[in-house]
C-alpha cells in the first residue's frame, strides 16, 4: 500500500491581505509552502506528493522543489476554481491502487507535527480514514447580532487537515459530488455523503491555517523564535 499526499495550493489567499497568495510568502527566507512540504518529505510513510496550484506559480514551485530537494514531489498540476476542483485534479493525475491512502493537507498549515501526522496515518490504516480535529475549548454560541443559543462544546470539534482516505472512497465521493453538483468545504464532507463513518484523529492548536494578517504575524513570530 502506498501513501500519496495532495496539497491544494490554488487559493489566491485574499483574506491574508497580501498581493501574493500566503503560501508563497517568505518567512525567514523560506516560502510558507516549503515548511508544509518538508513535513511530508521527511515522513517515512509518505511515498509521493502532488501539488495543485495556479499555473502562474508553476515556475516558482519548480524552483522551490529543486532548491529544497523535495524529491517526493512527483507532479504539479493545475488547480481548479474551488478547492474541491484542485484536489480532484491532483487525484486524477496519480496512479493509485484502490486501497492506497490519500492524505489531503492545506498548503497553508505549515506547523503540522510528525506525531500528529503519524497518528492520523495510523488511524486511517486501522479504520479506513482519519480526520484531524481539535476539541473545542471555548464557549460556543449560535448568533447573529445577539446570542441565540449556546452549543454543548463537549461534542464540538474544529476540523483541520490532514484528512486521510482510501483512494477508492475519495474518488467515489468526488464523482458523486460532481454528479449531484455538490461542493463541500472539505473532503470529509464528501466522503460522509457516501454513508461512511469518519474517524477522528487528534490535532493540535499549532496546526492552524495561515489565513489572515493576524495568522501571518503569529506564524512569523513562531518561526523567528
Amino acid at each position: 500500500m502506498k501513501t500519496f499526499v495532495v496539497i491544494p495550493a490554488g487559493g489566491k489567499g485574499l483574506r491574508s491581505g497580501f498581493s501574493a497568495p500566503k503560501q508563497y510568502l517568505k518567512f525567514s527566507g523560506k516560502e510558507l509552502i516549503v515548511y508544509t512540504l518538508e513535513v511530508f518529505q521527511k515522513n517515512k510513510s509518505v511515498d509521493e506528493i502532488i501539488i495543485a496550484a495556479q499555473k502562474a506559480y508553476f515556475p516558482l514551485l519548480k524552483r522551490i522543489i529543486k532548491k529544497y530537494n523535495l524529491t517526493k514531489v512527483k507532479s504539479v498540476v493545475d488547480g481548479g476554481k474551488e478547492r474541491q476542483d484542485s484536489v480532484y485534479n491532483a487525484l486524477s493525475a496519480i496512479n493509485a491502487a484502490k486501497d492506497d491512502l490519500i492524505i489531503v493537507h492545506d498548503a497553508a498549515r505549515p506547523l503540522l507535527t510528525s506525531n500528529t501526522l503519524n497518528n492520523a496515518i495510523s488511524v486511517a490504516e486501522k479504520k479506513g480514514n482519519a480526520l484531524v480535529c481539535v476539541k473545542a475549548k471555548d464557549t460556543l454560541i449560535n448568533a447573529k447580532e445577539t446570542v441565540d443559543s449556546y452549543l454543548e462544546r463537549k461534542e464540538v470539534y474544529y476540523v483541520q487537515t490532514p484528512q486521510i482516505f482510501k483512494y477508492k472512497d475519495l474518488m467515489k465521493a468526488f464523482r458523486k459530488a460532481y454528479e449531484e453538483n455538490y461542493y463541500g468545504t472539505d473532503e470529509s464532507m464528501l466522503v460522509k455523503r457516501l454513508g461512511k463513518k469518519i474517524h477522528i484523529a487528534e490535532g493540535s492548536v499549532l496546526n492552524f491555517k495561515v489565513t489572515t494578517k493576524s495568522d501571518v504575524q503569529i506564524f512569523r513570530r513562531l518561526i523567528h523564535k
